[in-house]
């Protein structure tokens, strides 16, 4: 059996005619390759030491300029109000009753008052209304300096350890609150160990080689230490969140296994031509290296996109993230070359060995690709429809998908903040875990009006006596509602109280309120996401759908990969909406962290290019030189059907390892990718593109004649002829 049998394989190839960019971008590395070898290195050392001296300065900015809750946060903040800091609840629970511990508790409140970043304290002797009825539980009330953010998570746990080592055998101390859950977050654990390993696992299965298996994983790592120590040094000038670096490693492993895969595969492929490991490296990057450059970008464009939102708190992990792709992309443009020149030569003998052991048990390289595309090509309505059937009824539930926050209710069992958040609905109800702070202009008499007209309001559970600004200009009350915050009639009673709820009370007084406060500024959150995805949307698809429109001068291949990255990523939706909202497999119910579906939206469409270029990209190749659409489609998911599926696997398990965190939303983060990428690299490239491409035929490649004489020519393939184009009126 020859070797080129079934493959339809050009002759060997050399060097390539016409030496673009990344072929001598290739040359560079391969001719330098200790230089560039040791550049990398130094990169990665000098940003992991730099990191490590510099420290790093998270800081989430949920500022939302423009909302009713940002404004009663600038207001309190203006008029000096103790409450314009964020609060902590540190509750007691004892069954001789809270007033039988009253020095403990004083103690308690004595050493928190005097504690690093505290602002008050008011105890449950303070105030009624925090000891329940039965006198069981009570809670004294931390108000910080600041917004949480502002604090240091030390200063938190100071408190979490005053409150705890107060714990005797007749009085539980629990403590709660957003901060206290940022503070005792853990962090992922043997999440990225796990992606790891099992990415290792199948690259040795895909190359046969551990050598081969590991250049890929290598690559990977080098960009994303390089990327994690300068965004953690770049934390100190610009506004970076703290759960950016698990979003960077999760983005980063997947996408720098995914990249270096697509070369050293190309690479591979063209050792198995017969070229010289040198000619091989520079047709793999002038071929493969075009195709990752591009895919590259379409992720950079979709990330950047995330900027129109407007949200601060998403566009340094936006930008971040964008940062991690752009040099996880030149480590495969230039990291991998030096890597391939060093040991080419060996694994050279380890591809050749394989295809040798393979051509004796008559295996032909890409023959199960090939004959499932054919498949495919003789029923395509079929197979579109099935898919596409299948893909919608996993959009469905999307349709129902309800965005929030995750709160203490959704926390461990074993978290003080859970305990905390339990004791609190047991003694009040569930609506004492998230207040709403309404803010009123005017003193005194303002203030009790305030009170009145919310203890009366339908859906508020209680109202707290008001408390004056530092300046007596400005009241606060806080209104508990008879539902838990992640409730959506919770949510309903925000809405109610600002669509002319508070109305009587400020025609009674002539004092404007402000319904504020962290439940209410989830609301806004959502609500502004909610506004701004059509904008965010349109900006993403339109440029991605223009890059590939300048690749592929095609008219029908953008449009097609728009809707079919809009259904996987839709599909992948609807999967996190039954699993996290509808409690699935045993998950506790709760609502789809606000940023999300927006950030996995920027990322999965980007991601998705990947393999749509690459696929595209080899179909076009094909069709360029026999200008047989059937064929060229045959040989395109034969040529690169094994490498979209290990691809994919490895970003799979990456992403999916990340359920192994006890982060929520990393969890949820990690599905998301995981599943959209899953349905398409099986469901839309392995079945859709081809039997749409079989319905396209010849008219895929169609641009109208007008178009084609204004667009520049971007040649994707490392072939010296410019791409032809169908060119119709």
């Amino acid at each position: 059996m020859t070797q080129t049998q079934g493959t339809n394989l050009r002759p060997p190839a050399g060097p390539p005619r016409r030496s673009s960019v990344f072929a001598r971008l290739a040359g560079w590395s391969q001719r330098h390759r200790w230089a560039a070898l040791a550049v990398w290195l130094l990169v990665v050392v000098a940003a992991t030491f730099g990191a490590q001296a510099a420290g790093s300065a998270w800081k989430n900015d949920f500022s939302l300029p423009g909302t009713e809750s940002q404004d009663a946060s600038d207001l309190l903040e203006k008029h000096g109000a103790v409450q314009a800091g964020d609060t902590v609840d540190i509750v007691f629970k004892s069954e001789q009753g809270v007033a039988a511990n009253r020095d403990a508790v004083t103690k308690v409140a004595d050493a928190v008052r005097v504690s690093p970043g505290v602002a008050d304290v008011r105890t449950p002797f303070d105030d009624p209304s925090a000891v329940s009825g039965d006198g069981r539980i009570g809670f004294a009330t931390v108000t910080l300096s600041g917004v949480s953010t502002d604090v240091p998570k030390e200063d938190i746990r100071t408190i979490i350890d005053i409150a705890q080592d107060a714990e005797t055998e007749t009085l539980q101390v629990e403590v709660g609150g957003g901060a206290v859950r940022e503070a005792q977050e853990e962090s992922g654990g043997a999440a990225e160990g796990a992606g790891m390993l099992a990415a290792l696992v199948i690259l040795v299965l895909l190359f046969g080689s551990v050598l081969a298996a590991a250049l890929p994983l290598i690559t990977a790592l080098f960009a994303v230490g390089g990327a994690i120590g300068l965004i953690t040094m770049a934390s100190h000038v610009a506004t970076v969140a703290d759960f950016t670096p698990p979003i960077m490693m999760l983005v980063g492993l997947g996408v720098g296994v995914d990249y270096a895969l697509l070369i050293f595969y190309r690479f591979r492929h063209e050792l198995l031509r017969g070229a010289e490991p040198v000619d091989a490296t520079r047709t793999a990057l002038d071929a493969a290296g075009r195709t990752v450059f591009f895919a590259g970008c379409t992720v950079i464009i979709a990330l950047l996109g995330l900027v129109t939102l407007g949200l601060g708190s998403l566009q340094g992990v936006a930008l971040s993230v964008a940062l991690t792709v752009l040099i996880t992309m030149a480590a495969s443009l230039t990291l991998l070359p030096a890597l391939l020149a060093v040991f080419g030569k060996r694994l050279r003998r380890n591809v050749m060995k394989k295809v040798a052991k393979a051509e004796r048990k008559g295996k032909e390289e890409g023959a199960r690709w090939r004959r499932m595309a054919a498949g495919v090509q003789r029923r395509p309505f079929a197979a579109l429809l099935v898919a596409v059937v299948a893909l919608l009824a996993l959009c469905a539930p999307a349709l129902d998908m309800r965005l929030g926050f995750a709160d203490a209710g959704n926390d461990a069992k074993s978290t003080t903040s859970r305990q905390a958040y339990d004791l609190m609905a047991e003694g009040f109800g569930p609506g004492f875990n998230g207040p709403l702070v309404v803010v009123a202009e005017g003193g005194a008499d303002a203030g009790e009006e305030l009170r009145r007209t919310l203890d009366e309001f339908p859906g508020v559970a209680a109202a707290t006596p008001p408390m004056p600004s530092q300046d007596g200009a400005l009241t606060t009350v806080l209104a508990f509602p008879e539902s838990a915050p992640q409730d959506e009639a919770t949510e309903d009673l925000v809405r109610a109280l600002r669509d002319g709820g508070l109305d009587p009370f400020e025609a009674k007084t002539g004092a404007e309120a402000y319904v504020g406060g962290a439940t209410a500024g989830e609301v806004d959150f959502s609500e502004t996401v909610s506004a701004r995805l059509p904008l965010f949307v349109a900006v993403v698809v339109g440029l991605s759908t223009l890059l590939l429109l300048l690749v592929f001068r095609s008219i029908l291949i953008p449009l097609k990969a728009a809707v079919l990255n809009l259904l996987s990523i839709g599909a992948s939706m609807g999967v996190m909406t039954l699993v996290f909202q509808h409690g699935w497999f045993g998950v506790q119910p709760g609502p789809i962290e606000a940023f999300l579906p927006v950030m996995i939206f920027a990322i999965v469409f980007g991601l998705s290019m990947d393999y749509e270029v690459f696929l595209l990209s080899r179909i076009h190749e094909e069709w360029e030189r026999t200008k047989d659409s059937s064929l060229a489609v045959r040989e395109g998911l034969a040529t690169t059907g094994r490498v979209i599926t290990a691809a994919a696997a490895i970003m799979i398990v990456v992403f999916g390892a990340f359920l192994l965190s006890p982060d929520r939303m990393l969890q949820q983060f990690g599905l998301g990718l995981a599943v959209a990428i899953l349905l398409d690299a099986l469901v839309i490239r392995c079945l859709i593109v081809p039997a749409v491409m079989q319905l396209f035929g010849d008219r895929a490649w169609w641009l109208p004649k007008a178009l084609a004489k204004r667009l520049p020519r971007v040649a994707l393939e490392g072939s010296p002829q410019e791409p032809a184009t169908v060119v119709r009126d």
